[in-house]
């Protein structure tokens, strides 16, 4: 094969694949409705069986729903059959792939889920097959064709199946209300933790914050802004509400300006007005890139009613290893 060979047959796999899951979307009916409220019903687990490539696919379904909020275990069709039955409860929902619907293992299986009473919900290539006709519920995934040249080795299908499993898992996280602090609880050690902090988690509060009245003298700024070890204060008027900032670069700049007669100044003579904000319910990814946009080192945490709630540095950014 020649390297435009090769190129020609990577897209063809990616556009058959995207086909599959486009022509499933386009098809979805009120089966998913119904499996995604049958799944919110239930008081007990999911859980998720298949086979092969399905199994693989039915592990990633599994750790995706139980990660959005539903509580969700993988078990290997064929060891289902001897001795890991007894891991399913009645309560429980089951999961089943197979694109055949005839898969052995599954079948197998299928006496023993209806004996028990156990709600099935299949993802099928075929609703007619013997899965198919055993389920509560078929979510069906069929495709035109695989992505391999014979349509033999699981492609499109395993796309379809995994696609399908992740917008049941998405539709149940919203139907569960399950946010952005329900998310961060159960990934604690994960990326998307540190993309889900929030300023208020960060920010310094209340005598941490450095503050000075536009009144107060360059001499006094100075003391302020060294003792609160911010690199800067905010000045603020009689209602404590921000009129400006004076940073260690504004110093340096003003020291240039002024020379000896800085100290005579105030920090209204000094200060920037208008400075940047942000709110303490923002994104801390968002404060990051409001100080790389405007190239400073602090965010002043400001409420609707203009009084400051708080003092972000670039170093509290660093410290939670986003970047």
């Amino acid at each position: 094969m020649t390297k435009n060979d090769i190129i020609r047959t990577g897209k063809y796999v990616l556009e058959t694949e995207a086909k599959a899951v486009k022509t499933l979307a386009s098809g979805l009916d009120e089966n998913f409705a119904k499996a995604v409220e049958l799944l919110f019903q239930t008081k007990s687990r999911v859980i998720v069986t298949g086979m092969g490539k399905s199994g693989h696919v039915g592990r990633k379904i599994a750790a995706t729903l139980a990660s959005c909020g539903t509580p969700a275990i993988f078990i290997h069709a064929a060891e289902a059959g001897h001795g890991d039955l007894g891991m399913i409860l009645k309560e429980d929902i089951l999961i089943a792939i197979s694109y055949s619907g005839e898969t052995r293992e599954l079948v197998d299986l299928l006496d023993y889920v209806k004996r028990t009473g156990i709600k099935l919900i299949s993802i099928t290539g075929d609703k007619n097959s013997k899965l198919g006709k055993y389920s509560d519920i078929v979510l069906e995934a069929k495709v035109e064709r695989e992505a391999e040249p014979n349509s033999m080795i699981p492609t499109a299908s395993s796309t379809a199946a995994l696609a399908l499993g992740d917008a049941v898992a998405i539709a149940l996280m919203k139907k569960k209300g399950f946010g952005e602090k329900d998310f961060v609880s159960v990934h604690p050690r994960g990326e998307a933790r540190k993309k889900l902090l929030k300023i208020k988690n960060l920010m310094h509060k209340g005598r941490k914050i450095a503050r000075v009245s536009q009144k107060t003298p360059m001499k006094a700024v100075l003391e302020e802004i060294t003792r609160k070890k911010l690199g800067m204060t905010c000045v603020i008027d009689k209602q404590e509400k921000l009129l400006g900032i004076i940073t260690d670069g504004d110093l340096r700049r003003l020291i240039q300006k002024f020379g000896k007669n800085l100290l005579q100044k105030t920090a209204q003579d000094c200060m920037t007005p208008n400075p940047v904000t942000i709110d303490k319910a923002d994104l801390a990814t968002k404060g990051l890139n409001l100080m790389e946009e405007n190239k400073i080192t602090s965010l002043i945490i400001k409420n609707k009613k203009g009084e400051i709630e708080g003092i972000i540095h670039l170093h509290d950014l660093w410290r939670t290893e986003m970047f």
